[in-house]
């Protein structure tokens, strides 16, 4: 399923019902009063956070979400029904934003949370309503109230506990198949990867990946595999630890000026908690793209090179005869070289910050071959110490601030 962190719907909430002019006709009684009811108010909009959904992809097919009108007053003191409310689950950390305004109304950020979105109309009152010692037989009654009529951005505020962030072809959607159940497709030409694939990365007591075999990744879609998870295994005392791991679609050089759709695919980056580069150490001077890489994210916004903390170099199986090896190596020290230099530019812009409390170490870089899975269970093992790193960091600056 196509993976979707933005939408605009068109919601209104029911309007009221109108108030009723009726005066009661009992025999033998000539001046019965008035028993016109109120209108029944409209439904309301509501949004729920629902945590079984990651996509928006609901309401990119469904714009338009309409509460039931409340129902007319009737004589003899009968009220109108109120109109039904409608309830729109959304993933946690939807952001509802006014599409007019641009002002942000909602952060679904906690499981299960409820707002509303759009008010249902008053009902209108009926005659009865204005009875009193001085008019014994009033004749007014008033429309019951519009509902409020919105038009909304929703936004996806977290796409991925990881993002795995690289160049075109650099093998981004093979890591992602290798440790995780995802299907994503995987192809040896650029742009394979348009918009982000999640999997989840499940790693068991043992420290192994959960849920994978050790076959070769294959081009093409992904297919459920035989013996693969079931539903006991995923509720499996065995498992310790997961997360959940994005395949970013590729930057180029000038993202950051929207070249190539860059601003689409770095908005998605944006939503990462932390990031991974990945790179094709096949590339002539693949330290050239972690150098571009780190750019157009300086570029982009100033805070998101902080979020990179692991550089992959991936396809290191391409590299068998003994000079070929030899090079090789020679493109990874040169990447280690640029990972130091990155650092240190980082620790200088840091240096005027005012909260200092943790020096973070260089970005981790790892060797592996995704497609023969040669390193990937100490990729995923690396994953989540930097993820529980950088839950703890986060965690310590919110104790710090208050």
């Amino acid at each position: 399923m196509k993976f979707v962190d933005e939408a605009y719907i068109d919601i209104a909430a029911g309007d009221g019902g109108n108030g009723c002019a009726s005066f009661r006709h009992e025999k033998y009684k000539e001046f019965g009063g008035p028993d016109g009811g109120d209108g029944g108010r409209g439904g309301h909009v509501y949004a729920v956070a629902d945590v079984n959904l990651n996509t928006l992809v609901d309401y990119r097919y469904s714009r338009r979400h309409e509460a039931k009108k409340g129902e007319h007053g009737k004589g003899s003191d009968m009220f109108g029904v109120k109109g039904d409310d409608i309830i729109l689950k959304m993933p946690v950390g939807t952001i509802v934003t006014d599409a007019e305004t641009g002002e942000v109304l909602h952060e679904l950020l906690v499981p299960g949370e409820m707002v509303t979105l759009a008010k249902g109309g008053d009902g209108g009152f009926g005659n009865m309503h204005y009875k009193s010692s001085v008019n014994r037989a009033p004749r007014q009654k008033t429309p019951g109230w519009p509902g409020e009529r919105k038009e909304l951005k929703l936004e996806l505020k977290v796409l991925a506990d990881v993002g795995l962030l690289g160049m075109p072809n650099a093998g981004k959607s093979t890591i992602l198949r290798s440790i995780s159940a995802s299907k994503a497709q995987v192809g040896h030409w650029r742009f394979t990867t348009l918009s982000p694939n999640l999997g989840v990365v499940r790693l068991g007591q043992d420290g192994s990946v959960m849920g994978v075999d050790d076959s070769e990744v294959q081009e093409g879609y992904g297919h459920d595999r035989d013996g693969g998870a079931t539903d006991a295994d995923m509720l499996s005392d065995a498992e310790e630890f997961r997360l959940v791991l994005s395949d970013i679609p590729g930057l180029i050089d000038g993202a950051a000026d929207n070249r190539g759709l860059g601003h689409t695919f770095l908005r998605h980056i944006e939503r990462c908690s932390i990031l991974a580069y990945v790179l094709d150490l096949t590339e002539p001077e693949p330290w050239k793209d972690l150098g571009v890489l780190h750019n157009e994210l300086a570029s982009y916004r100033s805070d998101l090179p902080a979020k990179a903390r692991l550089v992959i170099i991936n396809k290191a199986d391409q590299f068998t005869t003994p000079d070929e090896i030899q090079a090789a190596k020679v493109k990874i020290d040169r990447i280690r070289r640029q990972v130091n230099e990155i650092w240190e530019d980082q620790q200088a812009l840091r240096t005027g910050e005012v909260n200092q409390g943790t020096e973070r170490a260089p970005m981790k870089v790892l060797t592996l071959s995704a497609k023969k899975k040669q390193g990937t269970q100490g990729l995923a093992k690396t994953l989540v110490e930097l993820l529980r790193e950088a839950r703890s960091e986060a965690q310590h600056d919110v104790e710090s601030a208050e």
